[in-house]
Formats: structure tokens, sequence, C-alpha cells
């Protein structure tokens, strides 16, 4: 069994604060300074250009990439990691489209889709033209899969709701008329067992501040099925994804694998960062979270219900009840969400808001106890109850929501 008590030990957590947002950015791991300072001064301070070589900054993408790998179910050398995931999302996406039937013109995706992955998809077809880009309901997805789709584009557990699809069903069904899929686990990684190669997934993102607490704008990964690595086209064809960045021909010739989908120069303090933050995995098994995060969750509702009903409360649960339909996170819908959340805030209870009217909160166990979970129910309905979120100091939006 996990010791989610020893993997507490390895986060800084302020004293008195209940942290209900590591699904938007997860907290320090303790590793992360003195890692900081071992790059910052042995390798850049001493080696300076030679720790490309000597401390192997080259292949720390591909390394922290393998270290991924274990908690998605991908294989070895099926993840690099590096860019931004909105730079992953249109890797995957341009080279799904041109992995897909030629006569397909149809990208499927959701309304729970996050809206940087359709922002990126608009700008790819319109760039591409002849293709559009079509959005239903998440209900609607399976329905929506037929012979006209090129590739589905779909995040696995919607950052609003919480919202669980069934990534294996949904690929199956896309593969059976001939589509592509691109999965977005920006929301799943790490928070729930995930199994990429046993659900035939044939690319996927993700980024590593959430669940998997690589620091603010920590860097994506990119996962591409062994079966399409050397045939994929990455589209945004940079200096490191070719198969011999420093020879420095004039023409562009992918590298062999998952290294054709590098772009530029890596990230290395903030890989470093990232990879000290993966340590707090060693051990861990994705089952055991799973199981604990649907316990906190469920708390969490039954707590927050039997305080403040929502005829008394005006709180709406906007998540699945069904723990296994919804990822590691659970949202009520309230009127008033924005100045709730201040509130919360102010008392020490974090959590995040999502417009219009989304309280969020994401459950961790890796640092998450049950009695804090209990402890944060009984604030957020004493914070409805009397109202205090009515307060003008509540009212004022900050620029991050």
């Amino acid at each position: 069994m996990t010791d989610f008590a020893a993997t507490r030990a390895l986060f800084h957590l302020p004293e008195g604060v209940i942290y209900l947002d590591g699904n938007s950015l997860g907290p320090l791991p303790l590793a992360a300074e003195a890692r900081v300072g071992q790059v910052l001064r042995e390798q850049w301070g001493d080696q300076l250009i030679r720790a490309w070589n000597d401390s192997d900054w080259m292949m720390l993408p591909a390394r922290v990439g393998d270290r991924i790998a274990r908690l998605v179910g991908a294989p070895p050398a099926s993840i690099v990691t590096g860019d931004t995931l909105s730079i992953k999302v249109f890797q995957a996406l341009a080279a799904a489209l041109a992995l897909a039937p030629a006569d397909r013109r149809v990208v499927l995706s959701d309304s729970g889709n996050f809206p940087s992955d359709l922002y990126i998809a608009d700008g790819l077809l319109a760039a591409l033209g002849g293709r559009e880009l079509k959005v239903v309901a998440p209900e609607g997805v399976a329905d929506a899969i037929d012979e006209s789709v090129a590739v589905t584009m779909l995040t696995e557990v919607d950052y609003r709701t919480g919202r669980l699809h069934d990534m294996r069903a949904l690929t199956k069904r896309a593969h059976d008329v001939g589509a592509i899929t691109v999965w977005d686990l920006a929301h799943s990684a790490g928070a729930i067992p995930i199994h990429l190669a046993q659900a035939n997934a044939d690319f996927a993102v993700g980024c590593t501040y959430k669940y998997l607490n690589g620091g603010p704008g920590s860097p994506a990964f990119i996962y591409v099925a062994p079966r399409h690595a050397d045939v994929a086209q990455p589209i945004l064809s940079g200096w490191l994804g070719h198969a011999e960045p420093f020879a420095f021909h004039r023409a562009y010739r992918p590298a062999a694998g998952i290294e054709r989908m590098r772009v530029g120069t890596p990230p290395i303090v903030a890989l470093s960062i990232l990879d000290a933050a993966l340590d707090a995995w060693d051990g861990v098994d994705m089952t055991d979270v799973r199981a604990a995060s649907i316990h906190l969750s469920d708390t969490f509702i039954r707590e927050v219900e039997r305080r403040c009903p929502q005829i008394d409360c005006g709180l709406d649960l906007a998540s699945p009840r069904d723990a296994h339909a919804r990822g590691s996170q659970v949202s009520f819908r309230h009127d008033h969400a924005y100045p709730v959340m201040q509130a919360l805030i102010a008392r020490s209870v974090i959590g995040d808001v999502r417009a219009p009217d989304i309280l969020r909160f994401g459950f961790t166990p890796l640092y998450l106890s049950e009695a804090e979970v209990v402890q944060a129910a009984t604030i957020l309905a004493d914070v409805i109850d009397t109202r205090a979120y009515e307060a003008p100091e509540y009212q004022r939006r900050a620029d991050v929501t």
C-alpha cells in the first residue's frame, strides 16, 4: 500500500492551509530547491556549456518522459517532454490529421474541452483549410464519431466538472470508423490510473504543473504510440527534432521515434524541477491514489451536502455523483462562486473558480488528509450560511481566478 503520510512529508505545505487546488497548480516539492541549486551551481555554474554533455542535459526531456510514462500506462521511449501544452496539442493534432484518411474533414471535440485546445484546433484548421472543428456536448461524443471524423481531440477529464471520458471505449469507437485519437491528460495524469497502451490511444499530451507538481509553467509532454512514432509528421520541425541536430543540415530530416516531437532547446532548470517532483511518485501505486482520491472526494460531497443542503445554500453538485465517472476533482455551482471562493481563501481553504459559476476543488492524496477535507466542508458551509462572501473585499476580481 502507498504510504501517503510519507508522500505528504515530501511537500512544502504552508501551516494552516487546506490546499484543494492541486488540480490547477501542485505544491512545491521539497526536493525542488536542492535540485535547482545543484543545476545552477554545479552544472550551469561550474560546467558551463559542458553540462550539455557532462550532465547529459540533452537527454533530460526523454528521461523525464520515461518517468511520466509509468504513470500513464505508456511504454519506454514513447513520451518526450518540453515546450508548452498548447504546442504539444498543435503537434499531436497536426500529426494525427496527417495520418487520418485524406477524405476526412472533421476534427471532433466536446464543449467540456479546455478552450485553449479548441483555439489551437481552430487556428490549425484555418491554416490548413478545408476542415472543420465539430464541438458536441460531452455526452454526445460517442454518437458523433462517424465516417466523417478524421481525428477525435478530447480531454479525458473535464476541467470544469471533472466528468471522465471512457478512453478505451471512445478510442475503440474512433478506430472502428477509421479515425485517429488525440487525448489531453492535463486533468488526469497523476490523478487517475491511465492506460494509454492498453486503450490503444494514438496520441496524448499533458501538462505537468497540476497533479505532477512540476511548478508553474513546467514543461508539457507528448505521447506517440510506437506504431506511429517513425511515421508521425512533426509539423513544428524544430532543430532538436532533427535526426542530426548538430550537423546543421539545411533540409529537415526527422529523428527516429518520439525524439522527432522535440522542437526547441529544452528548459533545463524547469525540467530538473519536474524531475525532482517525480521522485515523490517512486513507490506510489496509481490504484492506491485512485482509491484514496475517491474516498476524499466522496467525503467532501457528503460533508458539504450534510452541512449545506442545496435548498438552503444554493449549491448544486456539478460533478458526476458516481466517483467512477469523474476524475479527482469536485465542482459545485453557486450563483456567487467567485466571492464564495475568495471568502474561502481568506479562511485558508484554497480552491478555484471556473466562470461563470463553478467552485472547483481538487483532491490529491499525496498530501491531503481526510480531516482537512472535513474541515474544508465545514468552512464552506459556514461561508455560505453566514453569507460571509457578501463582504465588499470578496467582490473585487483578480486577474487570475
